[in-house]
């Protein structure tokens, strides 16, 4: 206890006296949540006609184009200018060639939402799990069972160019591949997006917490799992390091994911870069608060609100987050 004296009296702090008043504790809050701090996932499925809620995640759908454009008003409406799209085709091979196709569901949503919302910032997850029949993050080493490092480098470069070409805002590689910042760059600065900014997934790791998110993006690895690529949840100093090396490769803003249990980890990484860092609140921290609303078991806006809260107080600038409709709304009314 911090103590000093007064003469003979013992004196103490009173931290509750700026705590009393309601206005005095505004003005001294030290971390503020926005509506502009949010990115909302949208998960475009190739069709007509389809809005499909996931059974594992209330409130998150699948939807083909026409929804996807409605939804992108209600976002606007609601002060959400920014978006990150996953895209699920109706084929699937082994090197995800919907991916790689000018034509893909991707590249026409794309199209489809820059003409219709043009103020809209579209950013596209890059990676090949929704677009292979094995559902790994790209092409697979028969030998090794993992996938094959740099010929997925290869194919990364060339399906960020077509999201550039079809007018993506932000490329956002999430595959966890080695060198993917340096080939994604290289990519984009030959074909003249010098000015199309990456938002590396730095510091992903291989969690459990992605589960609900294989049910809405249709990703699941037919075998094994991504332990081989995708970071050993254990690893602090390793995380880091995943990091600034992206940095040292060209990333314009970074990212850690899960991002609940890995507070320490977005505190360690903001404390190691200067450059924007990124936060994805993914699918199974978003389901158990759901889950846990329908059980009674928790005031579901305060604890959602606390949790967003926690994330820009680790050190976060930007939040992807399925919950950022309801926050935004919450935000509104303050």
């Amino acid at each position: 206890m911090l103590v000093y004296l007064k003469g003979s009296q013992i004196m103490f702090p009173r931290f509750r006296r700026k705590r009393i008043n309601p206005h005095l504790r505004e003005l001294l809050q030290e971390t503020h949540l926005s509506v502009k701090d949010f990115i909302y996932p949208l998960f475009i499925k190739e069709g007509e006609g389809i809005k499909e809620e996931v059974a594992s995640m209330p409130g998150v759908y699948q939807m083909s184009i026409e929804y996807i454009l409605q939804e992108c008003q209600e976002l606007k409406d609601l002060g959400i200018y920014s978006i990150i799209l996953f895209g699920i085709p109706k084929l699937k091979d082994s090197v995800g060639s919907d991916a790689l196709c000018e034509h893909g569901i991707i590249a026409s949503a794309i199209k489809a939402i820059k003409k219709a919302h043009p103020d809209m910032f579209v950013v596209t997850d890059l990676c090949f799990c929704e677009y292979t029949d094995h559902g790994h993050c790209g092409v697979l080493d028969p030998v090794l069972e993992t996938v094959d490092n740099d010929i997925t480098l290869d194919n990364l470069a060339t399906q960020a160019i077509i999201h550039a070409k079809a007018g993506a805002d932000m490329i956002a590689p999430s595959g966890m591949m080695d060198g993917m910042i340096e080939a994604i760059r290289d990519g984009l600065d030959s074909a003249g997006y010098i000015n199309t900014p990456i938002m590396s997934y730095s510091t992903k790791f291989a969690s459990a917490y992605y589960g609900p998110f294989r049910d809405v993006a249709e990703s699941a690895p037919s075998f094994g799992d991504r332990r081989s690529y995708q970071m050993n949840p254990a690893n602090r100093r390793e995380a880091i390091a995943e990091s600034v090396a992206d940095e040292m490769g060209g990333a314009d803003i970074l990212m850690v994911k899960p991002a609940l249990a890995y507070m320490d980890i977005i505190r360690d990484i903001r404390e190691n870069t200067t450059l924007p860092l990124a936060v994805y609140n993914v699918s199974g921290e978003y389901s158990m608060l759901k889950m846990a609303a329908r059980a009674g078991v928790i005031d579901y806006d305060r604890v959602m609100m606390e949790t967003l809260l926690g994330f820009k107080r680790a050190g976060a600038d930007i939040i992807i987050t399925y919950h950022a409709k309801e926050a935004a709304k919450l935000l509104k009314n303050q």
